[in-house]
């Protein structure tokens, strides 16, 4: 199916051929007759190299981003990848594979457990060497990825709490790109009041602390006015909130209760964070990053600049009505009305050709795809072989996911492509890699490595 939309995506009058090796699906058959070789190369392997050498194929894939940071290519403002004539390999793309297998051989080794700040550092060295090095290919769309690593954590002891943190974290890292300092201050603080109320039930102590706190901000004010100091709104704000960190920390070792150390934290955490979005947002993500990120929110309207690209995918997909155009015959995409059609963009080809119920099968196929490795991971009989599975399901979930998502305008563009749909040697390789090595140990589960 990718291969017949790649075609669809790129095809012209005067390149008709789908077995045109000029064209980009023409050597798309080729990436995919080289994947199916892959494919029967790891069916027919022993199952027992991987775990035995999971940190010599990472070692390898560190050098090899490295040489990419020297002897790379630039291509899209991304030093990613290696040349090999008039082709080349994105090692980024082969780094999920073995970061992967890198993860699951340290959380299945002996003794290891995920508990404890020496085991999250572990973790986090694993994940995050390719991560920096990624970065500084300027490929962040490859780095974010990793993130998706999370989820092998969850399953395996990660406590809840940190993925509501984290969400939470990304929830106020929109919203005070939306609305001012001001407002998403006085929202960290009762959030954190009512995550008090909820763990301690003492709604009087929360209330006099609310009280006591209005009271110190209007003394903060006259003081600020009668002195013409010219304290801002937010530092008028600020100043209270620290108080109530130092009350909450104070209280809890008075009263003995864990939690309200937890959300003084919390709250502690919240309140920088919430006063670095705007210097990281502005002096660590790229103009381009940005733009993409205002445009989404709605703060800049840019439909012929870098909305361009999102807005004419749009327009391709709901141009395609219920049923769609046809095959070949979406008018958006015969004119190349949207860019890289047939890579990052290649859900819009279907969306306009097969219309909302060719879009809906496409993406009900690919769910029953991750649910069905996510069944195949849970089986596994050996710690390693189930680590690894739940990576792969959540590699693939993060692509498609994402992928889907900035097609149609919900998440922003980052660049990474829909797992065997889009055009790509590197891509397509590396999710063939990700998923027969787990069918290669689900065949082998009963056996003992």
């Amino acid at each position: 199916m990718g291969w017949l939309n790649i075609y669809a995506a790129v095809y012209s009058d005067e390149h008709q051929s789908i077995l045109d090796f000029s064209q980009r699906y023409g050597k798309q058959l080729i990436w995919i007759g080289f994947a199916i070789l892959i494919a029967l190369i790891i069916t027919f392997s022993n199952d027992r190299i991987y775990p035995a050498f999971a940190y010599v194929f990472y070692g390898l894939i560190l050098l090899a981003l490295i040489a990419t940071l020297v002897f790379g290519r630039v291509v899209n403002a991304s030093k990613s990848w290696i040349p090999f004539g008039a082709l080349g390999i994105q090692p980024a793309e082969f780094a999920k594979v073995a970061t992967a297998l890198a993860l699951a051989k340290l959380m299945s080794s002996y003794g290891f457990k995920l508990h404890g700040f020496g085991s999250y550092v572990k973790v986090g060295v694993i994940i995050g060497i390719p991560v920096l090095i990624i970065l500084l290919q300027n490929d962040t769309g490859s780095a974010l990825v990793f993130g998706s690593l999370v989820l092998v954590l969850y399953r395996e002891g990660l406590p809840g709490w940190f993925l509501t943190f984290s969400a939470f974290m990304v929830l106020l890292f929109i919203l005070t790109l939306i609305y001012s300092t001001v407002t998403m201050l006085i929202v960290i603080y009762f959030v954190a009041i009512l995550l008090f109320v909820f763990y301690t039930r003492r709604h009087k102590d929360a209330l006099r602390l609310t009280i006591g706190l209005a009271g110190l901000s209007t003394i903060i004010y006259l003081v600020s006015e009668f002195f013409h100091i010219g304290l801002k709104p937010a530092q008028m704000i600020l100043i209270p909130l620290l108080v109530s960190v130092f009350v909450g920390l104070i209280y809890a070792y008075s009263n003995r209760l864990k939690q309200v150390y937890t959300i003084s934290i919390f709250l502690l955490v919240s309140i920088v964070f919430s006063f670095s979005t705007d210097y990281v947002f502005e002096r660590v993500l790229d103009v381009h990053h940005q733009k993409r990120i205002n445009d989404l929110l709605g703060i800049e309207n840019d439909p012929l600049g870098w909305g361009y690209n999102v807005n004419q995918s749009k327009i391709a997909i709901g141009s395609g009505g219920f049923w769609g155009k046809g095959y070949l015959s979406g008018t958006q995409t015969k004119f190349n009305f949207v860019p890289e059609q047939s890579t990052d963009f290649i859900f819009c080809t279907v969306g306009e050709e097969w219309g909302f119920l060719g879009s809906t099968i496409i993406v009900f196929i690919i769910v029953l795809f991750l649910l069905r490795l996510l069944k195949i991971a849970e089986r596994q009989t050996e710690h390693f072989a189930r680590i690894y599975g739940y990576g792969v399901v959540s590699i693939l979930f993060f692509h498609a996911a994402v992928n889907i998502g900035m097609t149609i305008g919900l998440v922003p563009v980052i660049g990474i492509p829909l797992p065997f749909f889009s055009y790509g040697g590197s891509s397509l390789w590396a999710f063939t890699i990700l998923v027969f090595i787990l069918l290669k140990f689900d065949a082998e589960r009963f056996g003992a490595y």
